[in-house]
């Protein structure tokens, strides 16, 4: 086994099933038993999802294509310039599909009254009130400019919509172009009963001859170009003689607003001239030219949203839920004094991240913590973990901080973070060359009566109060001694650039995490048929892993992969994945965690990990997994994995012809494993809220004495229905 021939009949290129990932969450959109608005942000979803491939992963290929496009990629044996004519290919049908989704939405929408509408929609008297507030407001904001043969063409910022026309005036012609204002709101809404409204882009379109009265008109558009935004920190960076990398990072920011474009969007097909002059201009083939009737930007949705009442928005949008506060947890004890006691697992969102703050809150004003050492990668714009990991410094505390400047797109946010938390006091860690830290690691450390104790945190996802509430991620915080010391030893190493040492309990990339999850795989391998692989991932790419998993599916070993995005393996090859399963569920919550099961009942070993099986994770990142030795927790999260397994709502099967599937329920009973983790996370409070009432009876009866067993059974029934 092993040959590239080989590998190509059960692998497949990574970008493509990408691109098959994003089209699942484009069927949300599509699915009529999910509510209008919910629908509406799918395709918002979708579209970001999109731009963010284009600006990272289309760039890389593109400048692989042009410096080394001889690399062959190990799944799919393409070149760089073969992968990009197979993902133009694959993107085109998006576009059309996402223009038919976009336009069953907005006609439901309508029928709730509430209409996004085109400018030949408008009455007489709504065209007069349009006209009216673009002269008043918008024109006076506008800076046109024209570009002649001769005129340099200007920067298009990437993702800023621009209106831009072919203009004629005697014998010359040459281009009219004009950026959206900022300050002007992206909607303009028509007086009226009916929450209507036009886009600005329209309206300026509509209107585009008074921004160059001097000149015909003969083609107008709306377009808006995409930026290659994959910046290499390491070559750029190497460049730089003085400063250090925080200032690095603030000069590479700068630049990548006008790296190279890798995909130009229109409203409308133009006119053959007007294409030619524009991708000229832009330096962009007819392949990266896409016509779209959907909004390039979906910024606006919040505005429009805004004006619906809250009953209304409310029956067009999923049931609130507002996660909860573990009931493992007593309200009135110490977070930090139960934490001691026994190991508490947080299944986000279904309960809240409250917990975890609370004890990095109260390890900040506890006099016994010695030291908190943190690895950040993304957190929230507005953090109360900084704020608290602030005044713990501004305590005493020894507070050590290892975050990641170079998480792609929140680098100004940690960069402003980095600022607050060294003004605080707190020891800053800012990565190595080469290798992004993406471990989402904790650790407090108290001294009490001379012993040492140390309470771990360790994570599947960012420490970032918002993305909490909806991304489904696991945080085990544990108070045993072994795992708090390999962790003290984990910061430590870190601290001195040492990314090579190798650790017992916690897997740690790039040294021992690949290694130890491939020796796991042989364990298995060795059971044959009693053998059992659960790999819970966003995204599977590693080949050295893929090669290893079809090794367990010959040996006859039971694998069950949940992947959300990516997966390069591809099941049900016979001699090589028949015995390999792979699900993906996009729902409600964005599938986050990640998990290792190996075996199962006593000899089950678990592990959850801020890595997915990527050669970026497991080589190129620090990244960490933590064992799961407590059988509660363990029990909870094969629990969890269950319910996936089990969904025929939202979940979809892997072919192994590369395409998903719906996975029928027939005659048995939906599941759709997300909402039964929300509605027993429901069960959970009521329960403690029902036991909360019982035991305040029968304190109540012991207190005023011993009553008859009929009549305190009775008492309680009572409470029970208030």
């Amino acid at each position: 086994m092993g040959t590239a021939k080989e590998l190509l009949s059960y692998t497949q290129n990574r970008e493509l099933s990408w691109l098959k990932f994003n089209e699942r969450v484009l069927e949300e959109a599509q699915d009529k038993s999910v509510p209008i608005l919910e629908r509406q942000k799918f395709i918002s979803i979708f579209s970001n999802n999109l731009d963010e491939f284009f600006m990272v992963r289309v760039g890389s290929l593109l400048d692989l294509s042009i410096e080394h496009n001889s690399a062959i990629d190990n799944k799919s044996g393409l070149s760089p310039s073969g992968q990009l004519e197979k993902v133009y290919e694959a993107v085109r049908p998006l576009y059309a599909k996402r223009d038919e989704v976009y336009a069953e939405v907005e006609a439901e929408l309508r029928q709730h009254g509430i209409g996004s509408l085109d400018m030949a929609e408008l009455a007489p008297d709504d065209r007069k009130y349009v006209k009216n507030y673009f002269k008043l407001e918008v024109l006076p904001v506008m800076s046109p400019q024209i570009v002649g043969p001769r005129h340099p063409f200007p920067h298009l910022s990437t993702k800023t919509i621009h209106v831009a026309a072919m203009l004629r005036r005697k014998n010359s012609a040459m281009i009219g172009i004009a950026a959206m204002p900022d300050t002007v709101p992206g909607v303009i809404f028509i007086p009226g009963d009916d929450i209507r409204y036009v886009t600005l882009d329209k309206v300026v379109l509509e209107y585009v001859d008074t921004l160059f009265e001097m000149y015909e008109i003969a083609d107008k558009n709306i377009l808006c170009v995409t930026r290659n935004a994959d910046i290499d920190y390491e070559e750029e960076g190497s460049e730089e003689i003085e400063g250090d990398f925080r200032f690095i990072m603030k000069k590479l920011l700068k630049k990548r607003r006008r790296l190279s474009a890798v995909r130009l969007e229109m409203m409308n097909q133009p006119s053959a001239e007007f294409e030619k002059i524009l991708c000229d201009r832009l330096q962009v083939g007819k392949r990266e030219l896409f016509v779209t009737k959907t909004p390039m930007k979906f910024s606006y949705l919040s505005l429009a949203n805004s004006k619906l009442p809250a009953h209304v928005k409310q029956s067009m949008s999923y049931p609130p839920f507002t996660p909860h506060v573990s009931v493992d947890i007593p309200k009135k004890e110490s977070i930090m004094k139960q934490m001691r006691k026994q190991d508490l697992l947080l299944m986000y969102p279904f309960e809240s991240m409250e917990p975890f703050l609370k004890l990095v809150k109260e390890a900040a004003h506890d006099p016994a913590v010695v030291s908190i050492k943190i690895s950040i990668y993304r957190v929230a714009q507005k953090a109360r973990l900084i704020e608290y990991l602030c005044a713990a410094a501004e305590n005493g505390k020894d507070v050590t901080v290892l975050i990641e400047l170079r998480a792609r797109f929140d680098e100004q946010n940690n960069i402003n973070w980095s600022e607050r938390l060294e003004e605080a006091g707190c020891r800053l860690i800012f990565g190595f060359d080469g290798v992004k830290v993406h471990a989402k690691l904790c650790l407090i450390t108290r001294k009490d009566r001379g012993e040492i104790q140390y309470i771990t945190q360790v994570g599947t996802g960012n420490f970032n109060e918002i993305t909490a509430e909806f991304y489904t991620d696991l945080s085990l915080i544990t108070a045993d001694p072994k795992i708090g010391a390999e962790t003290n030893r984990f910061f430590r190493n870190m601290a001195i650039a040492n990314l090579s040492d190798n650790y017992d309990l916690l897997l740690v990339a790039p040294s021992n995490l690949k290694s130890t999850v491939l020796a796991l795989i042989d364990e298995q391998i060795a059971l044959g048929a009693e053998g059992r692989i659960v790999l819970k991932l966003n995204s599977l790419t590693d080949i050295d892993v893929i090669k290893k998993l079809s090794e367990a599916s010959c040996a006859g070993v039971k694998t069950d992969l949940i992947i959300r995005g990516i997966c390069c393996i591809v099941p049900g090859i016979p001699g090589a994945t028949e015995n390999i399963t792979v699900t993906s569920v996009v729902g409600r919550y964005l599938e986050h965690s990640r998990v290792y099961s190996f075996g199962a009942g006593a000899e089950q070993k678990m592990y959850i990990s801020s890595a997915d099986m990527m050669t970026r994770n497991t080589m190129k990142r620090v990244e960490i997994a933590g064992p799961i030795l407590d059988e509660q927790a363990k029990a909870r999260i094969n629990g969890m994995i269950d319910l996936v397994l089990r969904d025929n709502v939202k979940a979809r099967r892997l072919r192994s012809d590369g395409y998903y599937e719906k996975i029928p329920h027939g005659s048995g009973e939906p599941v759709d494993s997300q909402e039964t983790l929300m509605r027993k996370a429901w069960e959970c409070i009521e329960h403690a809220k029902q036991q909360e009432k019982t035991v305040a009876v029968e304190k109540k009866i012991n207190k005023d004495g011993v009553m008859k067993a009929s009549v305190k059974g009775w008492l309680i029934r009572m409470i029970d229905r208030i």
